[in-house]
């Protein structure tokens, strides 16, 4: 529970720090909620998995919504949560694989970015007027974005690589938690192994 309970810390005062810091465009997008979210659905006892991975979101939408003054729910919110909500299930479907996990976990980690991406753009695109509702208005929304800001292609290049990041982070992280874990029960005396 304590390692849940600083994740969410930890994710939440990474997107808020970075909201203060005036959200700068070549860090945009580059954030561990993602990961957090697969790797939370794919590893932690269901019981924490939706305070980990909804606590961040929530606390961190309802700080940075005030301080922007914003709505709480607007077209580009409930995309976010729809592609979170799909990336949560592609951890739940690597949750019971015990061959080859972390490959499958890789290989939602891509998905799940891809995901995000098309999912939130095509959100901007049915949503904002500085798009043509055509195709070629659709592909402006994917590559480029709006004039005058940086290409949504770079935030696509951001979230790619912080998902990949994160999640090997988190897989190292499980790695030496479990050998370190190994190594205790190794040490127990066999009398405090077998008590209930």
């Amino acid at each position: 529970m304590l390692s849940a309970l600083i994740l969410i810390f930890a994710v939440t005062l990474y997107r808020v720090c970075y909201a203060l810091a005036g959200s700068p465009a070549a860090w945009a997008n580059f954030s561990p909620l993602a990961s957090v979210l697969l790797c939370s659905a794919a590893y932690l006892p269901r019981k924490f998995v939706l305070l980990a991975s909804l606590g961040p979101l929530i606390a961190a939408d309802l700080f940075l919504n005030a301080y922007y003054r914003a709505p709480f729910i607007d077209a580009g919110m409930l995309s976010r949560y729809f592609s979170f909500g799909l990336i949560l299930l592609l951890g739940y479907a690597v949750r019971n694989r015990h061959r080859q996990k972390v490959f499958f976990l890789f290989a939602a980690t891509l998905l799940g970015s891809c995901f995000f991406y098309v999912i939130s753009n095509s959100a901007a695109w049915l949503s904002s007027p500085a798009y043509a509702k055509t195709l070629s208005g659709w592909r402006q929304a994917l590559t480029v974005g709006d004039p005058g800001f940086p290409p949504t292609l770079l935030f696509f290049r951001n979230t790619l690589l912080s998902d990949l990041f994160f999640t090997a982070l988190f897989v190292i992280a499980q790695a030496l938690s479990r050998k370190s874990g190994a190594r205790v029960a190794e040490a127990e005396p066999p009398a405090a192994r077998n008590r209930v």
